[in-house]
């Protein structure tokens, strides 16, 4: 990675530690943090399961059960924020919802986030499907998402006030920056594992040039929109919700 690179990066992933950090701080702006962070991690979940099959069908049996384990890590990371929800009587607003105002908004609007538009440019919807995803974009670009997301996890834990509300939501989301950590070393080992190590350190910094021009995309798209988020949220908590998942 080059200097200007590097720059980069330390740039956006301040102005994305600001971003973050001032919306859980925040009540009024939590829910839709947390309700993004529920949505993200809870839908990764068929993805990965998906990739497992993959993995057992190719006799890759020790990456199977580290996707089946990441799977279910993002199961209990979406049960997390859901319960962070539901302490702020707020629940993620109904998908079928979600859908039905996407049909009022303008095509360019209806597609993917910027940030995932820009940082996986030149590749189609149907090629990151699980079933096409070459094995080395899948690792490169989930391994550098996952090491930055612990360190964003870690960061949100610490602007978490220290309140009754706050605090089994606290414990739950330094859980979640431990797993992600956990998460980028397995990728990691498999990525240098298969490739080698030069083959390795070129895909990642390959996906760490391609994340930070996506995170500049995102911030772009965030000051353009005023600093508002999508509403993603309503009042109530779901009867369904199962106790609380125990912080690992």
């Amino acid at each position: 990675m080059n200097l200007l690179t590097q720059f980069l990066h330390i740039v956006g992933s301040g102005a994305s530690a600001y971003i973050l950090s001032s919306g859980i701080r925040d009540r009024q702006t939590r829910p839709n943090l947390l309700a993004g962070f529920q949505m993200a991690e809870s839908g990764s979940v068929p993805f990965l399961q998906a990739l497992r099959d993959r993995a057992l069908a190719e006799d890759k049996t020790w990456f199977a059960e580290k996707l089946d384990l990441h799977a279910n890590d993002e199961k209990r990371h979406g049960q997390i924020f859901a319960h962070g929800l539901k302490q702020l009587n707020k629940k993620v607003i109904d998908f079928s919802q979600l859908r039905d105002r996407q049909t009022d908004r303008k095509p360019e609007e209806s597609k993917r986030s910027p940030f995932f538009d820009a940082y996986f440019v030149g590749y189609s919807q149907e090629q990151l499907k699980p079933a096409n995803i070459p094995w080395e974009v899948f690792l490169a670009s989930t391994y550098i998402l996952e090491l930055d997301a612990s360190k964003d996890f870690f960061r949100l834990a610490e602007a978490l006030p220290e309140d009754a509300t706050s605090t089994n939501l606290k414990k739950g989301v330094l859980s979640i920056a431990e797993d992600e950590t956990r998460h980028a070393a397995y990728l990691y080992e498999v990525m240098e594992r298969d490739f080698g190590i030069a083959k390795t350190q070129a895909l990642i910094d390959e996906w760490r040039t391609r994340k930070v021009n996506a995170m500049f995309a995102a911030v772009q798209n965030y000051i353009r929109k005023g600093g508002k988020m999508a509403q993603m949220v309503e009042e109530g908590a779901p009867v369904e919700m199962q106790p609380e998942p125990a912080a690992a």
